[in-house]
């Protein structure tokens, strides 16, 4: 599995017309090798070659199995990126990821003042972006304990509890089910405060006729899950089940629509033409949704910005939302594996309105 993803890493090298690039972030390499280091401070890289003459620069203070890979070791107290510059070709353009400090990056250049170095990111963004079948796996895995534990969070909830309490019982169902931890700080929200997309759970106490809003994610097998329903405490005004609904219908509209070739913000536009035919597009105010994988947040978004072609193996969220400043707020969130003819909804809680 590595070696073929080491392939495709190589092809996409080529079709940038680079011959080689240094891939910093962690969690990347792990998915190109295998090779798990958090490496805190230290230079820590995968260099990739075209010609697949890869090698993993290591510091000793690591402990890693065989790596299958040729291994460039050095020591806290070595010129780590001198060693680094004699492992790389000074001749040849340099492909960067995103991640890699400046302090690190600023060394190389001048060691190397030769070449001219390029944010190539793409090439290891678009590889992790479509999923192999061992991820989607994980990914269906990580959303059915998601939409247990969902269940769970809504059939705990009674008038009195606490935000914090809520987001707390939470994490401990995430960890009787065997989670690594958390996809984010899950977002739990009572009434005016469902209003704040990303509110931070507090000591505020739910009472009736609140709205309550719970956007939460787990990570199992290294792999992220992310949903959010929204529930009522006791009957909804009328005002509230109307917003729900017209949120409920704008996420299955977009749904609907997504399948191989569609465009990203032609889904983001459907799901907003819904919401501003109703009255509320001044509300909805986020990009419709986020490419999710081991990260929770990954390349890629649903959002009027985004011109790119949906392709199978691509899991993002579709969440479209309406936020009244002092009032309420509504969001409906799933996560969606693309296939080769559609889509399948990796959710399952009920999407339609809630009493709790």
């Amino acid at each position: 599995m590595h070696r073929q993803r080491l392939d495709r890493l190589s092809q996409a090298l080529k079709e940038e017309g680079l011959t080689q690039m240094i891939v910093s972030d962690p969690l990347a390499i792990w998915y190109f090798t295998g090779v798990d280091v958090q490496p805190g401070e230290r230079l820590f890289a995968l260099y990739a070659r075209a010609d697949g003459g890869h090698k993993l620069i290591l510091n000793k203070l690591f402990t890693v199995a065989c790596t299958g890979l040729p291994e460039v070791w050095m020591t806290d107290t070595d010129d780590t990126v001198g060693i680094l510059a004699q492992a790389v070709d000074p001749s040849a353009d340099m492909g960067i990821d995103k991640n890699w400090p400046a302090r690190f990056l600023l060394a190389l250049m001048e060691r190397n003042p030769g070449v001219r170095y390029v944010n190539s990111s793409g090439c290891v963004d678009r590889i992790r972006a479509i999923k192999d079948e061992d991820e989607q796996e994980k990914m269906r895995a990580a959303s059915r304990i998601n939409d247990a534990c969902m269940e769970a969070a809504a059939a705990y909830l009674r008038e009195g509890l606490t935000e914090k309490e809520v987001s707390e019982y939470v994490s401990k169902l995430y960890r009787d089910a065997g989670c690594e931890g958390l996809s984010f700080g899950t977002i739990v929200s009572f009434g005016a405060h469902a209003a704040d997309p990303h509110h931070e759970p507090d000591n505020t106490a739910l009472k009736k006729g609140d709205c309550i809003v719970i956007d939460m994610g787990c990570r199992k097998d290294r792999y992220c899950s992310d949903m959010t329903r929204t529930f009522f405490c006791g009957e909804p005004e009328p005002e509230y089940a109307a917003i729900h609904d017209l949120v409920r219908e704008a996420n299955e509209k977009a749904e609907a629509m997504i399948r191989p070739g569609v465009r990203f913000c032609d889904i983001d536009r459907t799901a907003r033409e819904h919401i501003e035919a109703g009255g509320y597009g001044p509300y909805f105010t986020h990009r419709l949704g986020h490419s999710i994988g081991l990260e929770d947040h990954e390349f890629g978004d649903v959002s009027s910005a985004n011109t790119n072609t949906v392709k199978a193996g691509m899991t993002f969220s579709v969440e479209p939302g309406v936020y009244l400043p002092g009032r309420f707020g509504v969001r409906v969130e799933d996560l969606v594996l693309v296939t080769e003819n559609g889509c399948e909804i990796l959710n399952h809680v009920e999407k339609r309105w809630k009493t709790v």
